[in-house]
């Protein structure tokens, strides 16, 4: 977990109400965690794995993950889609 956590680089920023708020600093005072960041980790990995999300496995794109496995109208993502568009000539 220590190399995990060497390795963030990117900032999320959110708004809670005092409520949500409340909630996460007593969540965090409850299992003894240093900040409320750590907490706010731990409250997303907890319900990533409650809906059956796991982590990546190093090497895997993007593309591979998405919330709903059909898109909006109905789209279901091609084969042609995994791959790069060819360059443009001008």
């Amino acid at each position: 977990m220590a190399n995990r956590e060497l390795t963030r680089g990117e900032r999320l920023q959110i708004m809670l109400s005092p409520e949500e708020l409340a909630a996460v600093d007593d969540f965090r005072f409850q299992q003894r965690m240093p900040s409320r960041a750590a907490a706010v980790r731990e409250l997303f990995r907890l319900g990533l794995s409650a809906v059956g999300l796991k982590p990546a496995e190093p090497g895997v794109k993007s593309a591979s993950f998405g919330v709903f496995e059909i898109g909006p109208a109905g789209h279901h993502r091609s084969a042609e889609e995994d791959t790069p568009p060819k360059p443009r000539r001008a």
